[in-house]
């Protein structure tokens, strides 16, 4: 967030806007556990969560979308996941964060844009660790199917974050 808005919020509005995020976040989390998706290749999500990743990005700003990534991941994996899990979210979370704050920092692409690129940045963010883990390669075979999926779910998640932020930008200043 420009430092300009953060003076003109208050701590009560910022504290209000980052608890319904993690909150819709973690809602979205835990829905993606009613439906689990086999694809082809282990760790396929739909990404809901990621849509408040997105719309946060446009929103709240980057370090405050990272704050609400890494409690969401928290509070997920504590709540209905495990360590291993929390482990493999935290690397794809880093990774596409990393991915999505230099390509919106830079214009290089729409808001679905963004999304698609976290959402691929996502899967080889969790390739990596699993390759770190189980200290073998092999596991990027996966990546064609991991990149599909990202790019499509990633796609779908940007095209709903997109009308989101527009229809909500009247009310919260956009980023």
């Amino acid at each position: 967030m420009k430092e300009n808005q953060k003076k003109k919020l208050s701590s009560a509005t910022l504290a209000a806007r980052y608890g319904l995020l993690i909150s819709l976040a973690f809602l979205f989390s835990y829905i993606e556990t009613l439906f689990p998706v086999y694809l082809g290749a282990p760790g396929i999500k739909l990404g809901l969560a990621n849509l408040v990743t997105v719309v946060g990005l446009y929103t709240v700003g980057n370090g405050g979308t990272a704050l609400i990534n890494g409690v969401r991941i928290l509070l997920a994996n504590l709540t209905f996941g495990s360590l291993f899990g929390m482990l493999y979210s935290l690397s794809g979370a880093v990774f596409s964060m990393f991915l999505m704050i230099v390509c919106k920092k830079r214009g290089w692409f729409s808001i679905v844009g963004i999304s698609v690129i976290g959402g691929i940045g996502h899967n080889i963010g969790q390739l990596f660790i699993a390759a770190f883990v189980v200290q073998t390669i092999g596991v990027f075979s996966y990546l064609p199917v991991l990149l599909i999926a990202g790019t499509i779910a990633g796609s779908l998640i940007g095209l709903l974050g997109g009308m989101i932020v527009e229809r909500i930008t009247r009310y919260v200043k956009r980023l």
